[in-house]
């Protein structure tokens, strides 16, 4: 067991090393080191079968606690997470069929339109639209459209689109800490630990909302002096396009809203219908499809299957150190440190995975203390939600620190950098880091109010 052990971490470090390099697409990375852990450290070294078959977890999907948690069965949370896989699956597809009938460029040229084009009341309403969408879509289809229009209204209105930018990430990856569905990271807590989406609402969503308030005024402190409007802000508004020109095709804008909106509502009641997120996943994809009828294998193909390739090779990594034990001797040790002082556990773990989640992608971070704070709530006796809403925070939060800490941030930066505004490492962690730890101080001091 310990030559299993030894390895399975040489392959996770490994993983780490590369994901961090970058030189390497990622799923390549992640599946590689799957291949690894599957024939190195279970055929060859544990020569344990079983364990390749619990890592990989296929059965599950057959499972009827798959699709509907009736109470009667426990569906397997080890291994290869299908359920994170067929929800993101399912909320891509929802979100490609969105963009293609003009809904994010339609939502942003209205409130732009709203707020009479103005500097200041943009840059707020584009923060508060960047945390709302977060909240029910990926933050990384959330900046790529946001930045794309901050951009082209930053040149017709004759302003620099940076400061923006940079608020918009954060406030996206701020109110993806709010819901089940807002982040990746959450998916993996909530689908791992059965988490309601209303769970998250009531514990995470009220951490990032008091937060939230704190953010827009730190943000409108440090850019000040960067948001004065034009001059002659009222004529170039006029030039402005209207936003029903962003809608490309007014049915499929109209059937895009009804099946968001149900999306939302599923969603938000699955604790209720039992309705799992695969489930919910699968049937948004089903409809998606079907509403875009001729459009729908374009959409299929601009899926995004190379992250969903690296979730799969990242579970199957971790699953590898937590059929080795190394899990559960990393949460003994949180265990001794703290010594059953729930205040300390929850500090190490927030501090630790905000840290942690700043240096590289807070994603494959969450697989892997997922099963961490399972065997210490297990150990010590204390109540596992309350780690988990503190894991919650440090890698959403924590990501949002470093232009690499998050996938939302690399997007950001990448889109601003082709319209030739550079975001360096030094530009944007000296607004982001701040911001940061203002987030991670409010949300840990909620936390010990209380939960604590």
């Amino acid at each position: 067991m310990i030559a299993a052990q030894i390895l399975s971490v040489i392959i996770f470090i490994v993983m780490f090393i590369f994901i961090v390099m970058d030189k390497i697409e990622r799923h390549y990375v992640t599946l590689g080191c799957a291949a690894l852990t599957l024939i190195g450290v279970f055929g060859l070294v544990m020569r344990n079968f079983d364990a390749i078959l619990r890592t990989l977890n296929v059965k599950s999907i057959f499972t009827l606690s798959f699709w509907y948690e009736s109470g009667m069965a426990e569906e397997s949370t080890s291994g290869i997470n299908w359920a994170t896989i067929f929800f993101i699956a399912g909320m891509m597809i929802m979100v490609e069929g969105m963009a293609k009938a003009g809904f994010f460029r339609w939502l942003c040229m209205l409130l732009a339109k709203a707020v009479h084009y103005r500097t200041i009341p943009l840059f707020i309403a584009f923060m508060l639209m960047s945390f709302v969408l977060a909240m029910f879509i990926d933050s990384i289809t959330v900046i790529l459209f946001l930045a794309a229009v901050t951009i082209e209204l930053a040149k017709l209105l004759k302003f620099n689109p940076v400061p923006m930018i940079l608020s918009e990430i954060f406030c996206a990856n701020l109110g993806g800490s709010a819901t089940m569905c807002g982040d990746p990271p959450n998916i993996i807590i909530g689908t791992s630990l059965k988490y309601s989406f209303g769970d998250f609402i009531a514990n995470t969503g009220v951490m990032a909302v008091i937060s939230l308030v704190f953010v827009v005024f730190y943000f409108l402190l440090v850019f000040r002096k960067e948001l004065a409007s034009p001059a002659n802000i009222k004529e170039l508004a006029t030039s402005m396009p209207s936003p029903k020109e962003a809608i490309t095709s007014k049915k499929d804008f109209v059937l895009s809203c009804i099946i968001f909106g149900c999306a939302v509502l599923l969603l938000v009641t699955h604790a209720q219908t039992g309705l799992t997120v695969a489930f919910i996943g699968a049937v948004i994809a089903i409809f998606t499809l079907l509403a875009s009828g001729r459009y729908a294998l374009h959409i299929l193909k601009k899926v995004d299957y190379k992250t969903l390739l690296f979730f799969i090779g990242l579970f199957v990594v971790v699953g590898g150190l937590e059929e080795t034990g190394i899990l559960e001797m990393i949460a003994a040790w949180i265990g001794s440190v703290s010594q059953g002082n729930l205040k300390l556990m929850v500090a190490i773990i927030i501090l630790v995975s905000g840290a942690a989640s700043a240096l590289v992608d807070n994603i494959p971070f969450a697989a892997t203390m997922v099963p961490v704070i399972k065997s210490l709530a297990a150990a010590q006796g204390v109540d596992l939600s309350t780690l988990a809403w503190a894991l919650s925070m440090g890698t959403d939060i924590g990501g949002s620190a470093t232009p690499i800490g998050a996938s939302a941030n690399v997007v950001g930066t990448s889109v601003a950098a082709k319209s030739g505004y550079v975001i360096g490492w030094g530009k944007y962690c000296k607004t982001a880091v701040p911001a940061t730890l203002i987030v991670i101080l409010i949300s840990m001091l909620i936390i010990f109010a209380r939960y604590t």
